[in-house]
């Protein structure tokens, strides 16, 4: 029996309406929301909301002593025109230099990683 059906994932950031952007940008999708909740509603899939959080910290990636918290793993059918769309729209990157790999890591304008993965 299924207890729950995941509505949305929540990110904490400084400002939810830059951060939803970004996402708008890199996932499509439609964006609602005011400074202080923004939802982000990509067809076929969950939510991604954005809630403002004074005094957030990035989480630092890769740190032992400091937990990324989540991540988000992003397919896309071309990693290096993704990559680059990525970075025009502000994402940054964190570990992309092996690029025989499927997937690489970067982060988003407020500071959490997510990956491009080759699908």
């Amino acid at each position: 029996m299924v207890l729950a059906k995941l509505d949305a994932v929540v990110l904490d950031c400084p400002d939810p309406r830059a951060l939803a952007g970004f996402y708008a940008d890199v996932l499509g999708g439609t964006v609602e929301g005011d400074d202080e909740w923004m939802t982000l509603r990509v067809p076929g899939g969950p939510a991604l909301a954005f809630q403002r959080a004074p005094g957030f910290v990035p989480p630092r990636w890769p740190a032992a002593d400091h937990s990324q918290q989540f991540h988000l793993d992003l397919t896309v059918p071309d990693l290096d025109a993704a990559e680059k769309e990525a970075l025009e729209l502000g994402a940054r990157p964190l570990d992309t230099a092996d690029r025989s790999r499927s997937f690489r890591v970067y982060a988003d304008p407020a500071g959490h990683p997510f990956c491009l993965c080759a699908g």
